[in-house]
């Protein structure tokens, strides 16, 4: 149960760093458009903005570092249980190492001097079972902390985007317009951008994260409008 749960929270640390710069987008203008068609103030919009702003980039960094967090102390715990079953089961342990060399075709004689080689160290014995049996690589002691500072970075520069026209127009209605169109362009581009990457279509995967924020931001707007 705990390994699948910090198997979890490694995907969602991933998902974190991905998603982090359309969620910047999203939610803050979101939030804008919302206040804009309850006819609120610039500064209003700018005030309420920045604090999402801030709440979210907190929110986000922390969830990428305790998800970090939790991948580096998965990858620690198995391999202490690794190091206890190659002194207490070495026998089943030199099995499955030799299972591994079956699956790529070695007979029996071949693999013998291999298995010998392997078992004669611990550390090596281990290595080699957290890489090839578990499929788990060393985490960066230093990627929970990178991590949350990429997250709540890229948070906070997506939400820039959709904030600072309401900060150098003096309308809400001027600011609501070019926020939209600025979102926009920006959600558009992170799509295609990522599409390129996940070997995604590019105009669909422009398109598809186009059409999230579009429909989070009318939500809140149309929501807004009928609650004033």
């Amino acid at each position: 149960m705990f390994h699948s749960l910090r198997r979890i929270c490694a995907i969602l640390s991933r998902r974190h760093a991905q998603d982090a710069p359309t969620d910047g987008l999203t939610v803050p203008f979101a939030l804008a458009a919302g206040l804009s068609g309850a006819a609120a103030a610039n500064r209003i919009v700018i005030t309420a903005g920045l604090a999402e702003l801030a709440a979210g980039a907190i929110a986000m960094g922390l969830g990428g570092y305790l998800a970090a967090r939790a991948d580096r102390e998965h990858y620690q715990t198995e391999r202490a249980r690794e190091f206890e079953e190659t002194e207490t089961k070495p026998v089943q342990e030199r099995e499955e190492v030799a299972e591994v060399f079956r699956g790529y075709g070695l007979s029996e004689e071949a693999m013998q001097p291999i298995l010998d080689h392997i078992s004669a160290d611990r550390t090596r014995w281990v290595d080699f079972m957290m890489r090839f049996e578990l499929g788990l690589a060393e985490p960066d002691p230093r990627r929970a902390r990178r991590s949350a500072l990429t997250i709540a970075g890229a948070y906070v520069v997506g939400g820039l985007i959709p904030l600072l026209p309401y900060m150098l127009t003096a309308t809400v209605r001027v600011g609501l317009v070019v926020s939209a169109a600025f979102t926009a362009a920006a959600l558009f581009s992170f799509g295609f951008v990522k599409a390129r990457v996940t070997a995604m279509p590019l105009w669909r995967g422009g398109l598809q994260t186009l059409a999230v924020g579009g429909l989070a931001a009318t939500a809140a707007f149309l929501i807004a409008r009928l609650i004033a």
